[in-house]
């Protein structure tokens, strides 16, 4: 699904793929992040030749504004609820700024910690 936003001159359509490249700037710009986490549906996507610019980031586009789950992996010894609302926060306000558009959630799901990278 695409947001669609109808102009003056025409319609202006944002694909999924641009809102998740702009979340996963934010939230590898987000202190305590290591990485974000390839998901099952980047892993099938990667065998069959098709590989995702982004990975980790999952964007659902609704009526309500735009739904983004994000996977990301911490370093060791960050206080996680604290990056979480950190990412959170910064996805929300980057996608927000870049596109003009609502976002209603952004829903963060650690899958692991980097204990080898730690800061």
């Amino acid at each position: 699904m695409n947001a669609i936003n109808d102009e003056k001159y025409g319609t202006i359509k944002i694909s999924d793929e641009v809102i998740a490249v702009c979340a996963m700037n934010a939230t590898l710009k987000t202190e305590g992040v290591s990485s974000l986490s390839r998901g099952i549906t980047d892993s099938i996507s990667n065998m069959l030749g098709k590989e995702p610019l982004y990975k980790g980031i999952k964007v659902a586009q609704t009526d309500y504004g735009i739904v983004i789950d994000i996977y990301p992996i911490v370093f060791l010894g960050v206080k996680i609820p604290e990056v979480a609302f950190n990412i959170q926060k910064n996805v929300k306000k980057e996608v927000e700024h870049m596109l003009d558009e609502p976002v209603k959630a952004v829903n963060i799901h650690v899958q692991g910690v980097d204990v080898k990278q730690s800061k």
